[in-house]
């Protein structure tokens, strides 16, 4: 067989292979505590749940769904947004439905990347920026993301040479893995670079609605000048405990919009009609339930940051995201440490590097366990620390 070489570039996609090491771990008897991938340990919304099984009984959601979406759909999504964020949205076209936030970082790649075409693409980052990219046939130019820069782009460093070819520029605020948030400087910086080297900016909003200590995120599209530049991917995923109903919205430019949906019949056929009656009830009746999550979020990062800070870990309490991002002890390798944790106590961590080349020299910790589980984790990592 001749595989395509595309598939060669990429790495072994990080959760998948946390998930592949847990299960071998279990197989031997080892009590296994995860707190490496971010799926939520609390249940989705019951209203919602009951909105999509309503929806499954009605026979209009038996056949193939429109890949527009319902309109009732994206009029929750441009009302959500209205709402929460004060950016008015035209369901007709600046709102298409997504089969969650990962299949529209990859399909934005296939819709602006060809001939390699360069995408700048944030390091330490969620791993779709960069196998997105690749498996669009573009070239990817990876910003590093310091702590020393609050963990934002120094978009002034990257050569002339390099933008000259680019055409997207991926980013994520609240961020994952750091949890670092952007300033209105910073989007508004933004704006004027992408004007200026003609730029799709495409900001993934996955972590808008968990936010502690009273910090209200913001949409990049309320930056004066986003809608002429860039598009937002808005996912139901965190906010409601909805990973596994895969959806969401991609909304913004106009034409950007369009071109989407030009390219998604042609990939896959739509959202089932029933899950986006539950995806509405999240986004109307149910639209203020992550404040709950918030809540509980915020608990479990105080109790982590306050017990590994009594260990002389570099750890900061973030504003946002169910994520802790802190230094690995003594400068250890990512992948040694977290290794070395997870042989001796069972707890996964997600290492830095998995992240990106300037996520090393840090690990993850995701908040998304019980509360009796991530103590006792907590308390497993202290022992060997």
């Amino acid at each position: 067989m001749r595989y395509a070489d595309r598939l060669d570039q990429l790495p072994v996609f990080v959760f998948s292979e946390l998930r592949r090491r847990i299960s071998e771990l279990q197989g031997k008897g080892i009590d296994v505590i995860s707190l490496g991938s971010g799926d939520p340990d609390q249940p989705t919304p019951e209203a919602v749940v009951r909105a999509a099984q309503s929806g499954l009984a009605s026979a209009t959601n038996h056949q193939y769904p429109e890949n527009k979406g319902k309109a009732k759909f994206r009029k929750a999504v441009s009302s959500f947004y209205q709402y929460r964020f004060n950016v008015t949205l035209d369901p007709e076209g600046e709102v298409f439905p997504i089969l969650g936030g990962k299949e529209a970082i990859h399909h934005l790649s296939m819709l602006m990347l060809s001939n390699q075409d360069v995408c700048l693409s944030p390091t330490p980052g969620y791993p779709p920026y960069r196998s997105g990219p690749i498996l669009a046939g573009g070239q990817i130019f990876s910003m590093p993301l310091a702590e020393e820069n609050g963990f934002q782009p120094d978009l002034s460093s990257i050569p002339s040479m390099v933008l000259e070819k680019a055409k997207l520029i991926y980013l994520n605020y609240p961020n994952n893995p750091t949890g670092a948030v952007a300033t209105d400087t910073f989007f508004s910086l933004v704006v004027e670079f992408a004007r200026e080297h003609n730029l799709l900016v495409v900001h993934d909003n996955a972590y808008s609605e968990l936010a502690f200590d009273g910090y209200k995120p913001k949409s990049f599209l309320s930056t004066p000048g986003a809608f002429d530049i860039g598009v937002e991917v808005f996912s139901l995923s965190k906010g409601w405990n909805m990973t596994g109903w895969r959806v969401g919205s991609i909304v913004g430019n106009r034409d950007v919009i369009s071109r989407y949906a030009h390219l998604k019949p042609n990939i896959d056929s739509g959202i089932c009609g029933a899950l986006q009656d539950g995806a509405i009830t999240a986004l109307t009746d149910e639209r203020d339930f992550p404040k709950k999550m918030s809540k509980i979020y915020q608990a479990r990062r105080d109790l982590v940051v306050s017990r590994l800070k009594t260990l002389g870990l570099d750890i900061k309490p973030q504003k946002a995201t169910p994520f802790i991002w802190c230094k690995t002890p003594r400068q250890m390798e990512s992948t040694k440490f977290t290794g070395d944790v997870l042989d001796r106590t069972g707890v996964v961590l997600s290492p830095g590097s998995a992240f990106g080349a300037a996520g090393e020299g840090y690990f993850r910790i995701a908040l998304m366990t019980k509360d009796e589980a991530l103590e006792e984790a907590i308390y497993r990592v202290e022992q060997i620390l």
